[in-house]
C-alpha cells in the first residue's frame, strides 16, 4: 500500500475530543470505551482503562491473526451488577415490596465461555437463564450452581423438555414452566405426577399493547407467542379440575424487544397488571411478573427513540417498570410480585468487539494526465475544455457536460473506434471534473439535488479483514447498525470517506450504512489514509448480542479467532481465554468434504503430474506441503512472517 499524504498539521489541528465527537463513543460507549490522550480507543472500568491497541499487540504475540472477537469479561461482569443493583436501587427507593430476579436468555449468545461468566458473575444476585430447547435448558443446568437461581422454560415443550425441568425443581432451582400453547399443559400435568415433583406453572400472555423500534413484530395480536385470553381461562379451568390452579405462579409478559421508547413500556406493564389482577381473583397464587425482553441497547448514542437507540438510561428503566407495578397493584390492593426481566441484548452487547485490519483500499481519484494529442477524439478535448468554465455559480453544467462526453467515450470504445488507453485519459478526466466539483460545492449556497451524493460516489472502499455475514450478519439481514471506528490514529484528522468491503466475493459483502452524529446515518465512514508498511486496525463495537450464532458459511469464512480478557487495575489486562477460529479443514467438514479424502486425491492428482512430466518429485512434495499447511491454516487473510 502506497504512503499516505500524512502531515504533522494532522495532529496539531485535530484533538482526540474531535474524534469522540466525529465517531459518538462517549454516547454509545457506555462508560466502557473511551478515547485516551495517545489517540487510542480504551476499554475502562471504574478502576482502569486498556488501549485496544495494547490488547492486539498480545494477540499478534501469541500468533493469533486478525480478524479476532474481543470478549470482555469485566465489561460483561459491570453488565449484569448494574442491571441487578438498578432494580434494587429502584425498590428500596419507591417501598416496592418484593425483589428483582434475573434472567439471561441463552438464545442471545449461546456461547459456553459467555454463558459461564454471566452464571459466575450473576451468581451473587441468583441471576438464572431462560430457556426455550432441550439443548438450552442442558446447558444452564451444568452451568448454574447457586440454589434458588431461576429458570424460565419458554418455546415448546416435549416430554423430555419438562423431566429436565422438574428434575431442575428437585436440584433447588425455582424453573418455570411457561406455557405458550394449551397442548403443553396436560403433559405438565401426567409427567409431574409420574415423577411425583410439583409444577410451577407459568403463562405467556398474547399483549396487545404495540410498541415501536426494529422488532416490534415480537408484541401486539399478530406476535407468534403467548395465549389468547380465551386460552388462558382454558388453562385456568384445567388447573383447577386438577385441583393445581395453586401451581400457576408466573405470569409471562413480552413487552417487545429493542424498545426505544419508554413511554410504551409503561404502557405494556399496565395491561400486563389487569392480567395479573384478574388471574389472582380467579385463584392463581401468583409470585412473578416476567416482563421478557425489552431493555434497548443505544448503538448510536443519540439518546433518541429511533430503532437504533433508547431514550431512557438504564435507572430510568428500572424505575418506571417499579413504580408503574407498585402504583397500579396498590389501587387494587394487590400484592407486588417479584419482578423478573429477560435482558439479553443490553447484557452481553457491549462487551465483544470485532477487530480486523484493512487489508488493502481502492481510491477513485484522477491519475496524472498526458498532455492533450491531435489524434484523441474531439469528446476527450471537450471534457479537458470543462476545467476552464468550471466555477461555483456552473457546477451543474459542467456536471452535465462530463457526464455526457464521458458516455460518449464509452460508446466509441464499444463500437472499437477508441482504444483502452483513451477510455482511461477520458474516465481519468471525468474523475477530475468531479473531483473539482466536490472541491467547490462548499461555495455554493444550494447545493444541486443531483451532486448532494457526489461525496458519497466518490468515496474509498477500504477492504477489511472479515466476513459480513460470518461475523455481522444482522448488517446485511435487518440494516443493523453498529458503533464503527478506527481504534488508534485518534489524535489525527481522519482526511478519507470510505466504505468498507469484506474478503467474501459477494457484492452484498459491504458496509455503506454508518451511524453519524449529525445526520443519523451517514453512507461513508471517516477514516485515515493509510500508511506504508503500518497497519490500520478498526472496531465494530457492541456486537456481543446474536452475531456469534447467526453467522454462517459464507464463501467458507468460519468462526474467527476469539480471545477473553480481564482487565487489571494496573492498566494490564490477563489473556482469560483464547479460541483459535476455524481452519479450512474445520469448514470443510462443516459443509460435508472429508478432509483426509479430499488430500488422498489432491495426492494422486499430483502424483500423475509426475508421471507426465510436469512436475518433479521434489515440486510434488512442496505442493503438498503447501495444501497440508492451508488445509491447517486461517481462512482468513494471512500476514506472513517476514
Amino acid at each position: 500500500m502506497e504512503q499516505s499524504d500524512r502531515t504533522e498539521s494532522d495532529r496539531t489541528a485535530w484533538s482526540t475530543e474531535d474524534s469522540a465527537e466525529l465517531y459518538g463513543i462517549n454516547g454509545w460507549g457506555n462508560d466502557y470505551f473511551g478515547l485516551n490522550k495517545d489517540g487510542l480507543v480504551t476499554a475502562k472500568t471504574l478502576h482502569t482503562e486498556v488501549p485496544l491497541m495494547n490488547i492486539v499487540k498480545g494477540v499478534l504475540e501469541r500468533d493469533l491473526q486478525m480478524p479476532v472477537l474481543l470478549r470482555i469479561e469485566n465489561i460483561l461482569d459491570a453488565q449484569v451488577s448494574r442491571l441487578n443493583n438498578a432494580f434494587r436501587k429502584a425498590i428500596e427507593e419507591l417501598g416496592y415490596k418484593n425483589i428483582y430476579r434475573g434472567v439471561y436468555p441463552i438464545k442471545v449468545n449461546q456461547q459456553a465461555h459467555v454463558v459461564q461468566e454471566i452464571a459466575d458473575f450473576g451468581a451473587r444476585f441468583k441471576h438464572g437463564f431462560e430457556v426455550g430447547s432441550k439443548p438450552e435448558m442442558i446447558a444452564a443446568l451444568s452451568t448454574l450452581e447457586e440454589p434458588g437461581s431461576l429458570i424460565v422454560c419458554n418455546g415448546y415443550k416435549d416430554q423430555e423438555f419438562i423431566d429436565l425441568g422438574l428434575q431442575a425443581i428437585k436440584l433447588g432451582f425455582q424453573c418455570y414452566f411457561v406455557i405458550e400453547t394449551p397442548t403443553e399443559l396436560p403433559i405438565i400435568v401426567e409427567r409431574s405426577r409420574v415423577l411425583g415433583v410439583e409444577p410451577k406453572i407459568g403463562v405467556r400472555v398474547k399483549m396487545t399493547s404495540q410498541v415501536s423500534g426494529h422488532w416490534n413484530s415480537t408484541s401486539g395480536d399478530r406476535s407468534v407467542f403467548g395465549l389468547s385470553t380465551t386460552q388462558i381461562i382454558e388453562v385456568v379451568d384445567t388447573l383447577k379440575r386438577e385441583e393445581m390452579l395453586h401451581c400457576l405462579q408466573l405470569l409471562h409478559c413480552h413487552l417487545g424487544s429493542q424498545i426505544p421508547n419508554i413511554r410504551e413500556i409503561r404502557g405494556g406493564i399496565n395491561e400486563a397488571c389487569r392480567y395479573y389482577i384478574d388471574l389472582l381473583k380467579e385463584g392463581a397464587q401468583l409470585t412473578h411478573i416476567d416482563l421478557g425482553g425489552g431493555l434497548a441497547v443505544d448503538y448510536s448514542g443519540a439518546r433518541s427513540n429511533d430503532n437504533q437507540s433508547r431514550n431512557y438510561s438504564l435507572e430510568e428503566y428500572c424505575t418506571d417498570i417499579v413504580e408503574t407495578l407498585k402504583t397500579t397493584l396498590d389501587r387494587y390492593d394487590m400484592p407486588h410480585p417479584v419482578i423478573v426481566t429477560e435482558s439479553g441484548r443490553a447484557t452481553v452487547a457491549y462487551s465483544s468487539v470485532l477487530l480486523f485490519n484493512i487489508l488493502d483500499y481502492n481510491h477513485f481519484e484522477p491519475i496524472d494526465l498526458p498532455d492533450h494529442s491531435a489524434n484523441e477524439p474531439q469528446q476527450v478535448a471537450l471534457m479537458r475544455e470543462i476545467m476552464n468554465y468550471l466555477t461555483p455559480d456552473r457546477l451543474q453544467e459542467c456536471y452535465n457536460d462530463a457526464y455526457y462526453y464521458r458516455n460518449e467515450v464509452r460508446e466509441l470504445f464499444r463500437r472499437g473506434q477508441l482504444d483502452l488507453r483513451g477510455r482511461a485519459i477520458a474516465e481519468n478526466l471525468f474523475l477530475k471534473v468531479l473531483h473539482r466539483i466536490d472541491a467547490m460545492l462548499d461555495e455554493v449556497e444550494k447545493i444541486p439535488p443531483e451532486l448532494e451524493d457526489l461525496k458519497t460516489s466518490m468515496a474509498d472502499i477500504y477492504y477489511g479483514n472479515f466476513s459480513l455475514f460470518q461475523s455481522l450478519p444482522d448488517i446485511w439481514a435487518i440494516d443493523q447498525l453498529f458503533p464503527i471506528m478506527p481504534i488508534h490514529r485518534l489524535d489525527e484528522r481522519p482526511t478519507r470517506q470510505a466504505v468498507l468491503a469484506d474478503i467474501t466475493c459477494d457484492c452484498d459483502g459491504k458496509i455503506d450504512r454508518f451511524i453519524d452524529q449529525e445526520k443519523g446515518v451517514s453512507k461513508t465512514l471517516p477514516v485515515h489514509a493509510i500508511e506504508l508498511n503500518e497497519e490500520y486496525y478498526m472496531g465494530v463495537f457492541l456486537v456481543g448480542a446474536y452475531q456469534e450464532t447467526l453467522g454462517d458459511l459464507h464463501n467458507l469464512f468460519g468462526d474467527t479467532n476469539v480471545v477473553s480478557v480481564r482487565l487489571n487495575a494496573d492498566a494490564s489486562f490477563d489473556m482469560v481465554k483464547e479460541i483459535h477460529g476455524d481452519t479450512i479443514a474445520d469448514v470443510l467438514s462443516y459443509v460435508e468434504f472429508e478432509p483426509k479424502e479430499m488430500e488422498l486425491r489432491y495426492r494422486n492428482t499430483a502424483e500423475r503430474a509426475v508421471r507426465e512430466g510436469r512436475i518433479t518429485t521434489r515440486e510434488r512434495q512442496q505442493m503438498l506441503k503447501t495444501y497440508r499447511a492451508s488445509m491447517d491454516g486461517y481462512t482468513y487473510y494471512e500476514r506472513e512472517d517476514d
